[in-house]
């Protein structure tokens, strides 16, 4: 993923020429910095979709894609093919971009590709890996942070950079997708196989995924279904809502009436995804 610097190096100019131009005062500052600004490049943003509009779900281990769409429309001044052309989106937890806890990165900028002289279609990904790039105080919901550059030709390396020829575009609080920790749920039913009328003892356990711990740990007080499908029939019944123990455990009793089978169901939280057991059969005879 790219160094959350480098993409502000390219997007926070007010910054970089504040510094380029010590001023004498907070007012001078102020000016020096407006005065220094890039030129408001004549482009904007719409059609965003983020993860096909499904929220972030992410578990312990190895990588998750998400993929990122939107369409940038310009003047004909823009140049979209040009190498020192930049657009990107990027997420973010927090209040704004500049004031976030945490932000998921692409490692390539976004590709454009002409629709019209001044419509372009823009693709891009984010490769997430949870045990390295999420804290567990950020499930929730994020935001994300779009912009334009264009280098016109000028080096930011070099020292006759003049970022006031350089144009840009930007914007911040982009409603974006819940970034969600993966529960889990597991169920057992028994005794099996069980007499009609007997009792039947349900348990189960709902965890979710601990990204700095690496581990999937219970969680306790949720409102958990136990639904029931009889034998024979694609449909579930919800039975009773109950909840999970401090530790996540699950327990409760069903009369047994007939063969089917048993699964626990908990809902999306805020920070945490749904989830659902696999069923598990009964017997009844």
């Amino acid at each position: 993923m790219r160094i959350r610097a480098t993409a502000t190096a390219f997007v926070g100019a007010l910054a970089l020429s504040a510094l380029a131009v010590p001023p004498a005062s907070a007012d001078g500052a102020v000016a020096a910095a407006e005065a220094a600004a890039p030129y408001a490049l004549n482009a904007s943003f719409s059609g965003i979709k983020i993860n096909n509009g499904k929220s972030i779900v992410a578990g312990t281990t190895g990588t998750l894609t998400v993929p990122i769409t939107y369409t940038l429309t310009h003047g004909t001044d823009v140049d979209i093919t040009a190498e020192d052309f930049f657009t990107d989106l990027e997420l973010y937890y927090g209040a704004s971009y500049f004031d976030s806890a945490a932000g998921l990165y692409g490692n390539d900028w976004a590709h454009c590709t002409a629709a019209s002289p001044t419509v372009a279609h823009c693709t891009q990904s984010i490769v997430v890996h949870p045990a390295e790039d999420l804290f567990n105080s950020t499930a929730g919901k994020w935001k994300a942070y779009a912009y334009v550059r264009a280098l016109n030709g000028q080096d930011p390396g070099s020292d006759d950079f003049d970022v006031t020829k350089t144009g840009a575009v930007e914007k911040d609080g982009i409603a974006g997708p819940s970034v969600l920790r993966a529960a889990k749920l597991s169920v057992n039913a028994s005794p099996e196989p069980v007499r009609k009328g007997a009792t039947i003892t349900v348990t189960g356990k709902l965890t979710r995924a601990n990204w700095e711990a690496g581990t999937y740990d219970g969680y306790g007080n949720q409102a958990v279904k136990l639904q029931f499908r009889k034998n024979g029939t694609t449909a579930y019944t919800t039975l009773k809502t109950i909840r999970t123990a401090a530790n996540g455990d699950l327990k409760t009793t069903v009369t047994a009436t007939v063969d089917g089978f048993y699964r626990y169901v908990a809902a999306t939280t805020t920070t945490t995804s749904d989830a659902f057991a696999a069923p598990d059969f009964v017997d009844v005879r």
